[in-house]
């Protein structure tokens, strides 16, 4: 019976090549134990069983939601990356939104983030889109520092603004303002 390796084991001595590809049905416990990882990294709640199945119908159902890249060391779902379009009006051209990218930590420093930033960039260039944006935490240094290395450039003149569905009701019951 062969010896099965820990993750920081496999992590240490990776002789398989990273290997990113598009997510596919047959990647569900994979791709949702990496989001469960990012959740615990971010101190959030994991996803419910309600959003565990939203997240799997938004990826591969009828109406498509958005488009998800899996890394793999070896047989080992390591990272992954969450994206979808957004239009820019000024540009009349589509933008590549980075909504997740995330590699455990113990594959870290392995060039698994870059080669999912890589993939999300040909991405976005084969998709003919004007630009790709995405949103850091102010708190991870890690990722800030990444990508100011590549030379992206963070916006300033723009403030992130948000509704949540909890909101929408009341907010829709509301008479218009003037303002």
């Amino acid at each position: 019976m062969p010896r099965v390796q820990s993750k920081k084991k496999i992590a240490r001595n990776i002789v398989g090549r990273i290997v990113i590809r598009p997510f596919m049905p047959k990647d569900r416990h994979d791709f949702l134990s990496l989001i469960d990882a990012l959740a615990d990294f971010e101190h959030l709640p994991r996803p419910t069983r309600a959003a565990r199945q939203r997240l799997l119908r938004d990826a591969h159902g009828s109406r498509k939601r958005f488009d998800a890249l899996l890394a793999f060391i070896g047989h080992t779902a390591v990272g992954y990356a969450i994206m979808f379009e957004t239009y820019s009006s000024f540009r009349a051209l589509p933008t590549l939104y980075l909504e997740d990218i995330f590699v455990l930590p113990e594959f870290r420093q392995q060039h698994v983030g870059g080669r999912l930033f890589r993939a999300c960039l040909e991405m976005a260039r084969a998709r003919k889109c004007g630009r790709m944006e995405w949103v850091v935490l102010d708190w991870n240094v890690n990722a800030i520092e990444f990508y100011r290395h590549i030379g992206a450039r963070q916006l300033k003149e723009w403030l992130p603004f948000r509704i949540d569905r909890e909101q929408f009701s009341s907010l829709l019951r509301r008479k218009p303002t003037r303002r």
